[in-house]
Parts: structure tokens; sequence; C-alpha cells
């Protein structure tokens, strides 16, 4: 009998819900962003939640029918003390529903639990979720460097070891798209824009002990757009700028971890920063779809948790 595993993920950006089934490994994801009105750079909590209510159900409808053996769901960014942010309570909410009225156990995780575990499927590297690695988990709201081990829950146990110290990756690349004129969120149209520059190296935050800061880089980029530098430059200058700190923050983890290194997170799908990794070993990226947000990690999680207790 085929395992299906139903995940609902109703992140700051995206409502999302999959079906993941743990003996082909195959899986649908039903997802759709968020509306965000037009030069704003963000949602209020409040609104992202009204959205994430008024579209779950039709994610969850899109799905293809049938039994479920569990249902996983994320109901906080990260699996940390503190750690909270009122639009995961929409999926939450639905998901214990669906647990109950199924008979079917409900299994809970972080938001950023599920990147690492959708970046593992797609990138053929399910065992890492068994062993010690590291991770990068790019968003809108997170830039972090994770160690990553196997918890005694079954879910991968991150702890931050890198990353910025202010503003994220995926604010930087937001606001430089919204400097010019991109919607929101601007990582896609970013990245497309970038490609079509001049070869550019973009700055080099100085990075000390893994960490750094982006927030110069903000002015770096508002300057260039006062200055009506060509749009292209712009946002190659960047998304090489991040790629530059991401990478050097790499480097300098695995001299005391060398682990293999899996990218997740929306901003990680930009080609401009898989090209600086891509003669480096042992580095793995999840394919775009799998890379932004998603509830295919969710239910694969929902899936090894099942099977824990199983066996």
């Amino acid at each position: 009998m085929c395992k299906r595993f139903l995940g609902v993920d109703t992140s700051n950006y995206r409502t999302s819900a999959a079906i993941f089934e743990s003996d082909t490994l195959c899986w649908v994801n039903e997802g759709e962003l968020l509306t965000v009105p037009a030069g704003a750079i963000g949602l209020r909590q409040s609104d992202a939640l009204f959205q994430h209510t008024v579209r779950l159900h039709e994610k969850i409808g899109a799905l293809p029918r049938g039994p479920v053996c569990a249902v996983g769901v994320s109901t906080r960014p990260r699996a940390v003390e503190g750690s909270y942010m009122p639009c995961f309570l929409a999926g939450e909410s639905a998901a214990r529903s669906a647990a109950h009225l199924l008979s079917v156990p409900l299994f809970p995780c972080s938001h950023q639990q599920g990147h690492i575990a959708a970046a593992a499927l797609s990138a053929g590297r399910l065992a890492l979720l068994d062993a010690h690695f590291l991770a990068w988990h790019l968003s809108g709201g997170t830039t972090e460097l994770l160690l990553v081990r196997p918890g005694e829950d079954g879910l991968p146990d991150c702890a931050c070891i890198g990353g910025t110290t202010d503003l994220s990756a995926g604010q930087l690349v937001d606001r430089a798209g919204a400097a010019l004129g991109l919607s929101f969120p601007s990582g896609a149209a970013l990245d497309r824009l970038a490609l079509d520059a001049a070869p550019e190296k973009g700055a080099k935050p100085r990075v000390t002990d893994g960490y750094f800061s982006l927030s110069g880089m903000q002015n770096q980029v508002e300057s260039r757009v006062r200055k009506k530098e060509p749009p292209a430059q712009i946002a190659r200058f960047t998304l090489e700028t991040v790629a530059s700190a991401v990478w050097e923050a790499t480097r300098q983890a695995r001299r005391q971890y060398p682990y293999p290194v899996l990218c997740a997170g929306g901003v990680m799908a930009s080609e401009i920063l898989r090209a600086r990794f891509a003669e480096q070993e042992n580095i793995f990226f999840a394919e775009p779809r799998l890379s932004g947000d998603n509830a295919v990690g969710v239910a694969v999680l929902a899936a090894r948790q099942y099977e824990r207790t199983e066996n």
C-alpha cells in the first residue's frame, strides 16, 4: 500500500499544501504567493493570516485524493525558544482538524526544518538527514548557516554557526528589487535581470567566524540607484555581494566542520549564487521549485516521524 503524507505550510510569503509518497519519493505541491500591495516589501501578520485562511482550503482541495498516514505542519519559523509568527496558526489549525477527523497522527515541525528536508529530497540526499552536515537557509527573513544533526525527535537539530547579524539576504534582495521597481518578492526577477549584466564582482562584506553584516550593502545599492546606474548591473552587484558573503562564511565554517553543505531557501534558487558554488565538492542545491517556501519538506518529515513510531 502506498504511504502518503499530507504537509501544510503557511509562511509569511506563501500558502502551501503537499502530498508526499514515502515509498516512491513522489510529491505534489500546491502553493500560491500571498498578495502584496504594489510598492510594498512585505505584509502585516494580520493580513498574511487572513490570506492563508482564505486560500489554504483551495490548496488542499487541489491535491490528489486518497488516504494519508499522517499530517505534518510547520508551526513556527525555527525550532528555537521564542520563535513565533501568527501566520503559522492558519496552517496549524487546518492540520490539527484534518488529523483529528482522519484519525491519523499529527507531526509538527518548524518552517526551517521543512526547508532543509525539501532541499535534501530535491538534491537526492535524504540520507543527509541521518548524518551531520551544514545547511544554508537563505530566505526573505532568514540568513543562517546551520550545523545540522539528527535530533532525538527524528527532526533535524539545527544550531546556527554563521549568517547575517542584521539584514537578511532576502531583505537585501527585496529592497534592491523595490528600488528598481520590481514586484515583491523580488528574488526571481532580480536574478533574471542580473543575468543580463556584465560580470560584476560585487562588494565583499567582512566575514568573521562565519558572521557578516549586509546593512551597509543596502546603502551601496541605494547609492547606485540614485546615480542611475543600469538596473541589470545593480541587480548583479546585489546578488554577487550576497554570494561573496555566503561563500566566505561557508569556507570558514568548513575549517571546523568539514561536512557536506545543503543549500535551502528561496534566495538559494539564484543562478548567480549557484554559480559561485558550482565547482566546489559536496555542496548540494534543491531544484528551484523546492528552494522557495513549500509544504513538501514538512510532509517528508511527517513521513520520517511516522516511520519511526511504526518501527
